[in-house]
């Protein structure tokens, strides 16, 4: 679980921050996600996002797609993530919302991709830079990067 003091989560072998920007858009790039829609939509993300110890650091819901920042348990995949969400709120919004139905037979309220990147604390330059600067105690062993 997710400490709101600390800012890494704590296994009882792993200590992590993992944290993905997502977002996805409604099929056709319609924008249905107003008002009360919208209002909803973002509960239900909540509600779907605690049941699978999944925090939302922000989100942000426009018309025709969805933003949002989370922190995520390292054993849910990005794609695991997503597909529980995007399900879920999909079924449940067309459940509530009749308009929807009309307009997006088939029950598929969401398009079919989405775009995913990791977020850190520190930059990839920092990270290469840190494994190349290690000690070199063991002149055996070397440095290797995707050119080797």
């Amino acid at each position: 679980m997710i400490d709101s003091k600390e800012r890494y989560r704590r296994g009882a072998h792993t200590i992590l921050d993992l944290k993905y920007h997502i977002v996805w858009k409604t099929k056709y790039s319609c924008g249905v996600l107003k008002g009360e829609i919208g209002l909803r939509l973002r509960d239900m993300l909540k509600q779907v996002s605690s049941e699978k110890e999944i925090s939302i650091v922000k989100g942000n819901i426009r018309p025709n797609h969805v933003h949002i920042l989370v922190s995520a348990p390292a054993y849910l995949s990005p794609s695991k993530i997503v597909q529980t969400m995007k399900g879920r709120s999909s079924f449940l919004l067309q459940r509530e919302f009749p308009e929807l139905r009309k307009r997006y037979w088939g029950m598929h309220l969401w398009g079919r991709g989405y775009f995913c990147a990791t977020v850190g604390a520190i930059s990839e330059e920092q990270v290469q830079a840190y494994i190349e600067n290690q000690t070199e105690e063991d002149k055996d062993f070397k440095i290797w990067d995707e050119k080797l």
